[in-house]
Order: C-alpha cells, then structure tokens, then sequence
C-alpha cells in the first residue's frame, strides 16, 4: 500500500496487519507496520510490486493552497502521474484507489450525492487532480472510494481548519445550518479492506448517518457556534489568503451527503460515528 505514513493511510495499514496480511508500505517514508519499500511517486520510477497479491493507493498530494500553476503542477505529480506509474506497477493486480468526494461538481445538494453525480468543475487542484487521477484507475479496473470530510485521532487536516474558526469562545460559521456527510477514519480503512473483493468503480463512503453541521462542530469544538453571512465570508476569502477559501467555505455550507447504498448492497457497515 501507498500512502501508509499519513493519516488515513497508516490506520489502513494497522488494521491490514491485524487482519493477518502481510503489508508491504510503499513510499518516501515508513508505514507503522510491515516492510518499507521506498518509493517517490512524483519520480519516474515505477514501484516494483512483485509479490504483492493487492494494492491499496491512498499517497495524495492534499490541501488547499494558494492557487496557480505551480501548485497544479505539484498536485498533478503525484495524483495524476504517480496514479500513472503505480497503476503500472500493478500488473492486473486488484487495486482499491482512494479519491475523495472533493471530485464532485461543486454544490449546494438538494438531495444526496450518488456516485453518478458529475465530476467537474472542481474548485482546488486538489479536486481536478484527484478527478483526474481516478480517471485513470477507474479506466484500469479499480476500485475507487470517495470519502468525504474524513475525521479520527491524529487527523492534520480537518480539526486544525475547524479551530481557527474558534474566536472568543463561539465557533464563526458561514450561511444556516445544513446536513452534511462525515467518514470516521475507522470507516475508511474498513472499506479500503472490504473493496478488495469488490467489482471495479465508485463507491462513496461515509458515516452511515447524516450530521446537522452546527451540532458536530460543537460536540467537536465544545463551543457553540454562530453564524454569518455567506457573502461576507467569501469577501473575506479574497483577501484571507490559504486560511479562509471559496474551498473551505464550501465545505461547511453545501450540504453535501453522500448515498452510501453502493458500499452497503456489498456488504459493507461502517460501524463508527462522531460520537
């Protein structure tokens, strides 16, 4: 597996191992668990997979940083191109391919996302490289799943965000309250395990229950929340720099849920939530 060093990708490689496999983690750095085969996937080398029965891809370039061409060709690296040599490497063998449902056209949703929704128009170029990316898997036969909002202990990216919204005791949210869909990193890795024996597509996977946005930031933050105009907020997004973008205001206002139904007519259940 790539990716086991980071977040989701090192509780993807400990329950492999409890499971019984034998993990092999592919990358620059160690995974916490099983054998290190070093690879970087923005060099041109292709990994060499020989003796691996499955391969499980969650190395991603992420974030949300200031757009432009240099940071589209650094995202477009490793989730485009690294996608490329990996799926080489893997010769035939089943792949789980981990995307994100940052791939679907920007909302609001009126009703849930189905894994037919359209995937354009992404606003980052994490978004249109992680598109572009599971273009290539899906054409090869993989396994793609599209968390969303993926949370748990050690995460680096969701919990900083939400605690610079926190000034003078209240949490400072744009736009009413809205339904949302969150993925407990325990749920990830189940999936990423379970898909192994699926057909190849793409699955959404998610918390098997739907967050009203005000009550999770709170039960999270422990502090209540207040909200203001979504029009002022993205005033202050041009001028705010990578703290506060179209991006992340997007993602506390579109109310997007993702069906599930897919992941669970296979038999999968995600047995975590927030609380």
């Amino acid at each position: 597996m790539t990716g086991a060093s980071g977040f989701c990708g090192g509780v993807v490689a400990r329950l492999a191992a409890a499971s019984g496999a034998e993990v092999v983690c592919v990358g620059r750095r160690p995974g916490p668990v099983g054998r290190h085969l070093f690879w970087d996937a923005t060099s041109s080398d292709i990994p060499d997979l020989s003796g691996a029965d499955a391969v499980l891809h969650l190395a991603a370039a992420v974030g949300d940083p200031r757009a432009g061409r240099r940071t589209e060709a650094a995202f477009r690296a490793v989730n485009v191109e690294g996608t490329r040599r990996l799926l080489a490497a893997a010769g035939g063998r089943p792949v789980v391919w981990v995307s994100s449902a940052s791939v679907y056209r920007p909302g609001p949703y009126a009703v849930p996302v189905r894994e037919d929704h359209p995937v354009e128009g992404q606003r980052t170029a994490y978004g249109r490289t992680k598109s572009a990316g599971e273009k290539l898997a899906l054409g090869a036969g993989a396994v793609v799943l599209r968390p969303r909002a993926v949370y748990g202990d050690g995460d680096p990216h969701l919990m900083p965000r939400l605690r610079r919204i926190v000034r003078g005791g209240r949490a400072w949210l744009p736009g009413p309250d809205v339904p949302l869909s969150l993925t407990a990193v325990e749920n990830l890795a189940s999936a990423c395990l379970a898909a192994l024996s699926w057909p190849g597509g793409a699955y959404n996977i998610a918390d098997d229950r739907v967050y009203r946005r005000d009550a999770a930031i709170e039960a999270v933050l422990g502090v209540p929340v207040r909200h203001v105009p979504i029009a002022a907020a993205r005033a202050l997004s041009l001028v705010a720099g990578p703290a506060l973008t179209r991006y992340s205001i997007d993602q506390v206002t579109d109310g997007m849920v993702l069906d599930i139904g897919k992941a669970l007519d296979h038999g999968w259940r995600p047995e975590r939530t927030l609380t």
